[in-house]
């Protein structure tokens, strides 16, 4: 029990409650809660036949309570109406679907637009401007790989911390590096399409001292048209045999690129050299391809490729073995006519890889 200030039991209230005397102050009514909902519902629009249920119930409640709120409870409902006639005919007419159409538009245009610096590997993109474009680049839109697209990311790698370097410095390691890991991403070069070229995007000067930006990012660009389908064909799109056939015929092939620009009437030395890191090339390739057991009606194509290239090999070995430019010259031709573009087209065909070669380089 609480107790008064002096310490005596409080006095207790009468019951039942006197009521107050006349002139009294009167307690106001109200304002009824569901006819305050009801309007705010149909203002708001969230589920328009919720504002007329509840301001039915707050009409009714009113009159039981002697309340206020008549007026809130009624515009509720008039609004509500008018918001579920609104929603009736849009559904009728398909106005919200072309509306959800054009925001989930707007969302994926939103979504696609990426940062350049947020690229990774097999991402497939647009850029302003194009594939090639040299202009500075901040933002690009993704797109799925099966659609048409400016470029596929191939890989990326970091410049060394310190001074900016130098965009000629920054291109000679990009150039090199963004080539092979090119090679690396897409191991089927014959899949690769004649408008493909190696592309890359470097740090800036300002990129470099803002953002630390250090990454050099790779990539296939279309130099022509577009590209369509993604060219990933590594170890995650193949299977161990694909791989196996394509890492041994590509180092021969590594080999074969690395010709020195001068005839052997101008640098014998450099010739010979490089006849010899053929000869070894050779070697390789057919002790990768003997020492993997390839499947069923793959088996007898690459042993028939692995015979084609032995017999090369005696003629780059006589090359590389040569004193002068004419005996060169005698071994490179044969060695050269031994090693077609098309070398290898039934292996790949019963291997399920791409049997388009390569074109025929013009002078």
């Amino acid at each position: 029990m609480s107790s008064s200030p002096q310490g005596w039991p409080a006095p207790q209230q009468p019951y039942p409650p006197v009521p107050p005397p006349p002139g009294a102050p009167q307690p106001s009514p109200t304002t009824s809660g569901l006819a305050i909902a009801s309007l705010i519902t149909g203002i708001v629009c969230l589920v328009p036949p919720l504002g007329l249920v509840l301001g039915a119930f707050a009409l009714a409640s009113i009159k039981r309570k002697g309340q206020n709120g008549k007026g809130l409870a009624i515009a509720g409902m008039i609004l509500s109406l008018i918001s579920t006639l609104l929603v009736a005919a849009g559904f009728a007419t398909g106005a919200f679907k072309d509306f959800a159409d054009g925001a989930r538009k707007v969302q994926e245009e939103v979504a696609s637009t990426d940062s350049a610096f947020a690229l990774r590997t097999g991402d497939c993109f647009n850029q302003p401007g194009g594939a090639v474009s040299e202009k500075e680049v901040m933002t690009v839109k993704s797109v799925d790989c099966a659609k048409p697209h400016d470029a596929e990311v191939t890989g990326s790698f970091k410049l060394a911390d310190g001074a900016y370097p130098g965009v000629p410095a920054i291109e000679k390691q990009a150039e090199d590096r963004c080539l092979t890991i090119s090679e690396q991403y897409s191991l089927d070069s014959w899949a690769v399409p004649e408008n493909a070229v190696t592309f890359y995007y470097h740090p800036t000067e300002d990129s470099w001292k803002l953002q630390k930006d250090r990454t050099v990012t790779c990539a296939f660009a279309a130099e022509k048209g577009k590209l369509t389908g993604s060219l990933r064909a590594d170890a995650t799109t193949l299977d161990a045999d694909q791989v196996a056939y394509l890492k041994a015929m590509n180092a021969l092939d590594a080999a074969l690129f690395a010709e020195p620009e001068a005839d052997p009437e101008e640098d014998l030395d450099a010739n010979v050299t490089w006849a010899g890191s053929v000869e070894e090339a050779l070697d390789g390739t057919i002790a990768q391809l003997k020492g993997h057991t390839f499947p069923g009606a793959s088996a007898a194509p690459v042993a028939d490729v692995v015979k084609e290239l032995e017999k090369a090999r005696k003629h780059w070995s006589k090359a590389a073995a040569s004193k002068d430019s004419d005996t060169f010259w005698t071994h490179y031709e044969p060695g050269y006519d031994a090693l077609p573009l098309d070398l290898g087209k039934d292996a790949r065909a019963a291997l399920k890889l791409s049997t388009k070669a390569p074109v025929e380089p013009t002078s």
